[in-house]
């Protein structure tokens, strides 16, 4: 989206601030001060439970959302409300209703594809604008639903893109694995994830065979029998599907264990990427993959949510999770700047005819189909550099080179 669309819907407003106060302005100080906070957004995340870290950091970024706005000279100012689900499915049914019931316009939401799945269940009920920040489940723009979006790719899409990457990096790296094991959490995210791979991995022309899937539970205390039955298959790259607290007991029994497969390189999941796991796996998390939609290091709008989370959380990490975040309270603004409405209606329309070109994620414009989905989204082959997520691929993006395969545990390059 071009600055231009932003300064032609905010000059009446920003000149009328500026002749206010008499003397001349920034255009983006100018907008920011004159635009109206009366559009309420409900913010419901996992801020407590299992999920909190993670649910925390999404809702960082919606400290610094209206200041990239006024960057960025959008005139709009959201009013957002946070809600906590406790991870818990159920609270993120109750917390939607609860936000329905105190007037907010629409609803953002909520990482996690179950707690997803009944906030948009309450929304299409009562009839509120649900925009899904982060969950891949299908069922989701799958319903029908009238009063959904997602700009997050579903299940099926972040396969396809990560298997294409992996495809992309052997031939970049010269090296080639034979077999590989997944090992996948059971929850809504890891059912959908195993199902969409035993569909596609036949048609996908992998060059690698897949000896094994195995499950286990997101809240599992021990994963030794998990990683030893998929040492046992002697598979030489390992695939996790997993969360944060899950990915960190996978990698601490791998060395335990003394497993080292040629990569540790995920089908498009959280967990490997995210700050807690690099700050406690230390070396051990370096050159770990994900294969992952990430923020675009070229964006302007990228360039200013980097620089306003660094400065307000300096030793927090922005990643996908307050990427998307941020974007789809991006997506909120401009349906309300669009609609001139707080009508469910009129924002709905505007929803569904969104196209938004300037944003942070690597891909084409926010977009949705007839379903309220954005099929514009890329994925990019993240690896773990010095305790850093980094885009190694695609090349146009990266900013540091792939390694592969990863050193062994107790390689020098580890440090």
């Amino acid at each position: 989206m071009s600055n231009n669309r932003f300064t032609r819907r905010g000059f009446g407003r920003a000149a009328a601030g500026v002749a206010l106060v008499g003397a001349p302005l920034p255009l983006r100080f100018a907008a920011a001060q004159s635009a109206p906070v009366n559009v309420k957004v409900a913010l419901i995340l996992p801020t407590s439970g299992v999920q909190a870290q993670i649910g925390q950091a999404c809702r960082r970024v919606s400290d610094l959302a209206n200041d990239v706005f006024a960057d960025m000279k959008m005139p709009v100012k959201l009013d957002i409300v946070n809600y906590d689900t406790e991870t818990k499915p159920d609270v993120a049914r109750t917390q939607a209703e609860k936000a329905i019931d105190a007037g907010v316009h629409m609803i953002v939401g909520a990482f996690d594809s179950g707690q997803s799945i009944a906030i948009a269940q309450v929304a299409e009920q009562r009839g509120i604008p649900f925009i899904v920040n982060i969950a891949a489940a299908p069922q989701i723009t799958e319903q029908g639903y009238k009063f959904v979006v997602r700009n997050f790719p579903t299940a099926p899409m972040l396969i396809t893109g990560a298997f294409d990457l992996h495809k992309q990096i052997f031939k970049a790296s010269g090296t080639t694995p034979k077999t590989a094991v997944m090992m996948s959490i059971n929850d809504t995210f890891g059912t959908s994830m195993v199902a969409g791979i035993k569909a596609m991995f036949p048609k996908l022309g992998m060059p690698y065979e897949l000896l094994d899937i195995i499950t286990y539970d997101p809240a599992a205390k021990d994963l030794s029998v998990e990683v030893a039955k998929a040492k046992a298959t002697k598979a030489d790259m390992l695939m996790p599907v997993s969360r944060l607290n899950d990915a960190k007991l996978l990698v601490q029994e791998l060395v335990k264990q003394r497993w080292e497969p040629m990569a540790i390189m995920n089908p498009g999941s959280p967990g490997l990427y995210e700050q807690d796991f690099l700050k406690t796996m230390g070396k051990y998390g370096d050159f770990a993959i994900s294969n992952v939609p990430w923020l675009d290091p070229k964006s302007a709008m990228t360039q200013s949510l980097e620089k306003r989370h660094l400065a307000k959380f300096p030793n927090d990490q922005l990643d996908l999770n307050g990427g998307f975040t941020f974007e789809a309270l991006l997506v909120a603004a401009q349906a309300f700047l669009d609609a001139k409405s707080t009508k469910a209606d009129a924002l709905m329309d505007a929803l569904r005819k969104i196209k938004i070109d300037q944003h942070v994620i690597i891909g084409g414009p926010i977009q949705f189909d007839a379903k309220g989905q954005n099929v514009n989204i890329k994925a990019s082959a993240i690896q773990n550099l010095k305790r850093k997520p980094t885009v190694v691929m695609p090349e146009e993006s990266a900013a540091a080179k792939l390694v592969f395969p990863a050193p062994g545990w107790n390689d020098p390059r580890r440090t």
